[in-house]
């Protein structure tokens, strides 16, 4: 009795899952108004380190502020088949959207 429980529970789980929406995937971009390349910084206003070019598709995996208060992305992209972490990027220069 108890195992058909848990079947029956599992069998429940399983098909509630099959019947959610998919979720949205979440893309971001490089969208610096003055369109030019946006500086990259070893950390929140530091060290410029790189740049990015406006429509650089990018993913956010940190936020933090700086000591003035803005708004700063930890950012990196898929370049040649591997993940590669830029650095940081003032955050209003990144757009995301739902694909």
């Amino acid at each position: 009795m108890k195992l058909l429980a848990i079947f029956l529970s599992t069998i429940t789980i399983a098909v509630s899952a099959l019947a959610l929406p998919a979720q949205a995937e979440t893309v971001c971009k490089v969208t610096d108004p003055t369109g030019t390349p946006l500086n990259v910084r070893d950390r929140p206003n530091g060290r410029v380190i790189n740049t990015l070019r406006n429509g650089r598709e990018v993913r956010i995996d940190d936020i933090a502020s700086d000591e003035q208060g803005r708004s700063w992305a930890k950012v990196g992209s898929y370049q040649n088949g591997r993940y590669r972490v830029w650095g940081w990027v003032i955050r209003e220069f990144i757009s995301c959207y739902n694909r």
